[in-house]
């Protein structure tokens, strides 16, 4: 009596496995098309942002300053050279002179003979003044021109070359300026380059400042 049921379990069992290899290839079917549609998608993603524009960060721009030794300069005088551009200024603990002398020695590996410029733009207008420059930048290569100028005139020139600079709490006399430190390299033609690394070697620097001559 018990043998029936047993067959009848048999027979359901393989109704069951008919049925899952049926739904087998509708579910790979759905798999492929699905995985078929979101191919389709992110091709068309990656075209359509491949083919985008792509704007570079713009550094540099119009200018009017006066230099350490009190002549006015703007970006028309350094048109037809290379130039370095540091931001900084002479009460400055460490990095400016660091990044100056760094900058003194890249220049005199070039040799003198090199047509480049070099901008050391205060960020402290108020301590800052065309001799104070003149004075400070004795210590350094004598083609790195100081340039200072009122706040008016400063800070259009900060948000060009994207400088950031905010004077510290403190007295009016002693008192830190937080500023980008970057350095910036500029073609003949007052272009942006690159950001310059002027902390290796000052011949490989040199070298790399060479090709834009």
């Amino acid at each position: 009596m018990a043998k029936p049921p047993a067959k009848r379990l048999a027979k359901s069992s393989k109704r069951s496995g008919k049925g899952q290899e049926a739904s087998s290839p509708v579910s790979k079917t759905l798999l492929i098309s699905a995985g078929l549609f979101f191919a389709v998608i992110f091709s068309a993603f990656v075209i359509f942002t491949s083919n985008r524009p792509t704007s570079p960060a713009l550094i540099g721009g119009p200018f009017q300053m006066t230099t350490h030794l009190g002549t006015p300069i703007n970006e028309q005088d350094l048109m037809g050279k290379p130039f370095l551009v540091f931001f900084g200024y002479t009460h400055c603990p460490d990095v400016c002179h660091t990044t100056l002398f760094e900058m003194s020695e890249i220049l005199r590996a070039l040799g003198p003979k090199a047509k480049i410029n070099a901008l050391f733009v205060t960020v402290d207008p108020e301590r800052d003044s065309a001799e104070v420059l003149k004075d400070y930048l004795s210590n350094f290569d004598s083609r790195i021109i100081g340039v200072t100028g009122p706040r008016s005139q400063l800070e259009p020139m900060l948000r060009e070359y994207r400088i950031y600079a905010k004077r510290a709490p403190g007295n009016n006399i002693d008192y830190a300026v937080d500023h980008t430190t970057v350095v910036y390299l500029m073609d003949k033609n007052g272009h942006f380059v690159s950001p310059f690394n002027v902390s290796r070697r000052p011949y490989d620097a040199a070298h790399e400042i060479e090709k834009y001559l």
